[in-house]
């Protein structure tokens, strides 16, 4: 059965029909759930059906993953490394397919969908590296004839639930890593993104089967609650990665942590960018359009908070507005849209709810601040002149919306930087030494990633990902995020003929 427009085509070539198999089980595409429909967020329009997994579906995938567990831990680092890069291969093959795919279903522009798809790709290149450097410590032992080191195994399985702004990058960012360290992976992408899902899942398990290799290593499924619910309560699963909401996510916390299994959290941002006096203007403007326009406003790290020096505030000010009024509104397809729609029209609906929160609380709309009528869930960028102590302004209103201060000082900043609930994103505009370090520095900003003339978002792979308070004080991708997926051994060998023991004691 063919697609109802000519420009989903393409999706054929990603191993994606009409009606399409939403789990990933034991090797085999299957789906026992209800039907759901792929809608695109430019016009709400279907784009093609997916048949959503079951309960029973999740007991036979996970029954299978805990068997293919047994052999994919034993299979050497870098032979798991060698697997990984042939993913990453197969990505490349299908990275403007792959990358349209995540434009149309999610609604980001299309460079952006594409950039989404290479981020894989570098985890990919990552992660081989990785596998040859799973590195334990030699430690010295106060015992004579005694060898006393670190050794890193397994988990086991490890559950990834992702959220629809990053349909398939937040998988990249736990999968090449979880897969490297000899886990097996459960993937439950979000609702409103099965396609890619689908897509993304074919390929991993081509490459698999390619190298005789069990499929169920990597097991997926398109659902809803009841899969995630199951997952965070599965006493097999020893690592459950959550992105999404930090309402979710604490449920999911509370509910892994009953079982005493592990938790990792990728929640809320209400990310700021200072400016101060002496900062590149046009740097300064250029990154913050990126920051609080780019993906509509539904990244994790997008700028909420915009805070200015009262000597540049209006100067700022005015210059942003006008690159607010030339930015391109529509399908994020088309060549030199710079913002496509919101993902749902629920989406849509709680940016009207959220502008008319923010007026009663006193803010002043500068640009923006409706709904644009069409078929799809489009908004307009807002810039919102409001003081910081506002209520609202602790909230993460996941659309475009701006919210503008100005500060007299720089520890002013900094309070106003820390004053929200969340810790995700920060950064700040200057060329002073003494401020740059004092903002990095243990009195500077509270954030997981701590930047200086660069936007709040677009981080790259290499450094760990992730925030702290309400964000959740998760780590993924680069550094030595890599940690979280494996157990840690403490491991000490006497190969003598004494018995000597710690600290001195002497028993018996």
């Amino acid at each position: 059965m063919g697609f109802a427009k000519k420009e989903y085509e393409f999706l054929s070539e990603i191993g994606l029909s009409s009606e399409n198999l939403g789990c990933y089980v034991n090797g085999k595409l299957k789906a026992n759930g209800p039907v759901v429909s792929s809608v695109n967020p430019a016009n709400n329009q279907t784009i093609a059906k997916v048949v959503e997994g079951s309960i029973e579906d999740y007991e036979e995938g996970m029954k299978a993953c805990s068997e293919a567990a047994q052999i994919w831990m034993q299979v050497p680092a870098p032979k798991r490394g060698e697997i990984v890069r042939q993913i990453g291969d197969a990505l490349r093959d299908k990275l403007q397919q792959l990358g349209r795919l995540v434009s149309l279903e999610m609604g980001k522009i299309l460079p952006e969908g594409i950039g989404e798809v290479q981020e894989i790709i570098d985890m990919c290149d990552f992660a081989v590296g990785l596998s040859r450097q799973l590195n334990g410590s030699i430690i010295p032992s106060e015992r004579p004839n005694h060898m006393m080191f670190e050794t890193w195994n397994p988990l086991g399985i490890v559950g990834v639930i992702t959220a629809f702004n990053f349909p398939c990058a937040v998988l990249g960012w736990n999968a090449c890593i979880a897969l490297v360290c000899g886990n097996c992976v459960v993937w439950k992408g979000a609702p409103t993104t099965p396609l890619i899902t689908i897509a993304m899942t074919k390929i991993v398990g081509e490459v698999l089967e390619k190298n005789n290799l069990p499929g169920a290593i990597f097991t997926a499924f398109c659902g809803g609650a009841e899969i995630g619910q199951a997952i965070a309560k599965d006493k097999r699963i020893h690592l459950v990665s959550f992105t999404g909401s930090s309402k979710v996510g604490l449920m999911v916390q509370k509910t892994v942590n009953e079982r005493c299994g592990k938790c990792l959290l990728e929640l809320s941002g209400n990310n700021a960018i200072i400016v101060m006096d002496d900062a590149d203007i046009k740097l300064a403007v250029r990154s913050v359009l990126f920051a609080a326009v780019g993906t509509a406003g539904q990244r994790c790290t997008t700028c909420r908070r915009l805070i200015l020096h009262e000597s540049i505030y209006q100067t700022f000010l005015d210059q942003l507005v006008e690159v607010y009024k030339q930015v391109k509104i529509g399908d994020p397809l088309e060549k030199g849209t710079l913002l496509g729609p919101l993902h749902t029209p629920t989406s849509q609906k709680n940016y009207e709810q959220g502008i008319e929160k923010i007026k009663s609380q006193g803010g002043k709309i500068l640009t923006g601040g409706s709904v644009i009528e069409s078929e799809g869930n489009f908004v307009q960028p807002t810039i919102v002149e409001i003081s910081p102590d506002a209520d609202v302004v602790q909230e993460e209103l996941f659309a475009p919306v701006l919210h503008v201060m100005k500060f007299k000082t720089f520890e002013e900043a900094i309070k106003i930087n820390n004053s929200v609930p969340q810790g995700l994103s920060s950064s700040i505009f200057t060329g002073k030494p003494e401020i740059i370090f004092k903002w990095i520095g243990p009195l500077g900003s509270d954030c997981g990633i701590v930047n200086v003339n660069i936007p709040t978002n677009g981080a790259e792979i290499g450094g760990a990902f992730g925030g702290e308070k309400a964000t959740g004080g998760g780590r993924e991708a680069g550094s030595d995020s890599w940690k979280q997926y494996m157990r840690r051994s403490t491991c000490t060998i006497n190969y003598g003929n004494e018995l000597p023991l710690a600290q001195g004691i002497n028993f018996g």
